[in-house]
């Protein structure tokens, strides 16, 4: 895959693993390719598992659809990225943005590709990073 053309918040990697509202938009960056922090594939596996859903099924599922480690990369947190997300807390902490809102928004500055959600606070965030909501 050549360089991802966006990154995903969580929240819209499990709206196209479910179907939901969004999953279209998500879907189109997939084709293309998409970058997830590991904060944020942690959080979405979670999110899964929470649902009954087991982790190590579901990313053997993606593997074999050609989505993980494909189309889809998963970023590690190292220590340069560690500290834009901490960066990130002072100006987005009005709008209770979590550790993986600001791991997305931290990935995505890195990569200077603009940021999938479907979270609306992000709207109002003043940062240089696009934000595209897919819902």
């Amino acid at each position: 895959m050549n360089s991802p053309v966006a990154v995903l918040d969580a929240s819209a990697l499990l709206a196209y693993l479910q179907g939901e509202p969004g999953a279209e938009r998500v879907a189109e960056v997939l084709v293309l390719g998409a970058a997830i922090s590991s904060v944020n594939w942690a959080e979405t596996l979670t999110k899964l598992a929470d649902r009954g859903q087991d982790p190590e099924t579901v990313a053997t599922q993606l593997s074999d659809l050609g989505l993980l480690n494909k189309t889809l990369l998963v970023y590690p947190v190292d220590e340069s990225l560690a500290r834009k997300i901490a960066q990130l807390r002072l100006p987005t902490r009005s709008e209770g943005l979590s550790l993986g809102d600001r791991a997305c928004l931290a990935l995505a500055s890195q990569l200077k590709k603009p940021a999938l959600t479907t979270d609306r606070a992000w709207n109002s965030l003043n940062l240089a990073v696009e934000i595209r909501l897919i819902r």
